[in-house]
């Protein structure tokens, strides 16, 4: 077995586990699959830990506080090394399950939520030695009908996993395929940084690299967008116009790029520097401030064109950086809201 399957392989019972997920069960899989001195890096505002015991009580513990039936679903799971030689597991998917308690100040909703996810596993003699990981917390306030900020250009739905259900990706790992994904991605996001620096949106020659009815899932706050004109409607002409120093600070930012069957995936912490100098991007006002981000994606090709495209971005984190506390304006919100535990109990027929 090639080592990129083998660690696919090492993985899956930690995802097993939180699929059955119990306490026991899932600090044993963590204790197992995780180095002691692992770095785990989180989404905005969980932030880094160390190893599994912190991973478990900082973020899985209160997690399942609020979800007590929680399960963890993957359609997403590939694997592939970076430019550097470094070995990585990309998973995608979401926790779901009945909200009964508060999280993070969220309000329970005592209605099944979800929550998507994209963790990147880096691997060394296979053990996890780092983990990159975006939850999608602004989707969670979404469905507790307590998000308060800007509302979404694009589609906000339960992002589905892919259209040819085959992302759950079986070895033997074949490194044309990777490598020739890979390479497809990178130039499509080599003409993207061409504009609006150098020119108008033909100077991506967007065609060349994505399919006519592609579908963009962004994160909660941006929304979905289908095809080229749903994309650049509901992300990349807001995006652009708040931000259009986007792509010039590339030496000061680290990408991890792997590919595994048709899939590609990136991480980066972080992976983009920009300067929100205009409007238009979430409702924020331009504050002339440079901000680091962490967008974590996965790419589907098909007949030679990206045809799925799933974005996270820890949204909180930006708004963070630009001097909104997202989680005051939540408790602002909460004065009127009930965060004690829901009991629900079955009624008469």
């Amino acid at each position: 077995m090639d080592r990129h399957t083998a660690n696919k392989a090492v993985l899956k019972p930690l995802r097993a586990a939180m699929y059955d997920f119990s306490e026991a069960g899932v600090r044993s899989a963590l204790e197992h699959v995780l180095a002691t001195d692992a770095t785990c890096r989180l989404a905005h505002p969980l932030g880094e830990m160390t190893g599994p015991q912190e991973l478990w009580q900082n973020a899985f513990a209160p997690l399942a506080d609020a979800i007590p039936d929680i399960e963890r679903r993957d359609y997403i799971v590939m694997a592939g090394p970076d430019g550097e030689g470094a070995d990585w597991v990309g998973c995608g998917g979401y926790y779901t399950g009945v909200m009964t308690g508060p999280w993070l100040e969220i309000p329970p909703t005592g209605h099944v939520v979800h929550m998507r996810f994209h963790e990147f596993y880096r691997f060394r003699d296979g053990r996890v030695v780092e983990i990159q990981a975006l939850w999608d917390i602004p989707e969670v306030m979404m469905q507790a009908r307590a998000w308060p900020m800007a509302p979404s250009l694009g589609r906000e739905w339960h992002v589905p996993g892919p259209a040819t259900e085959d992302g759950l990706v079986p070895g033997p790992w074949d490194e044309g395929r990777a490598t020739k994904g890979v390479a497809h991605v990178v130039e499509m996001l080599e003409h993207m940084k061409r504009h609006p620096a150098m020119g108008g949106p033909e100077v991506m020659e967007m065609e060349r690299f994505w399919h006519p009815r592609m579908m963009w899932y962004g994160p909660a706050g941006i929304g979905t967008g289908r095809g080229i004109e749903g994309f650049r409607n509901w992300h990349q002409i807001p995006f652009l116009s708040a931000m259009p120093d986007r792509g010039r600070y590339v030496d000061d930012i680290t990408y991890h790029f792997f590919g595994d069957g048709d899939y590609v995936a990136v991480t980066g912490w972080p992976n983009m520097i920009q300067t929100v100098t205009g409007d238009g991007w979430m409702g924020i006002a331009p504050s002339g401030k440079r901000i680091e981000m962490r967008s974590l994606d996965f790419w589907r090709i098909e007949d030679g064109l990206i045809r799925e495209n799933w974005v996270l971005v820890d949204i909180l984190d930006a708004y963070a950086q630009l001097g909104v506390d997202v989680f005051r304006r939540l408790r602002e919100f909460n004065k009127a809201r009930n965060l004690g535990r829901i009991a629900l109990k079955g009624g008469q027929a």
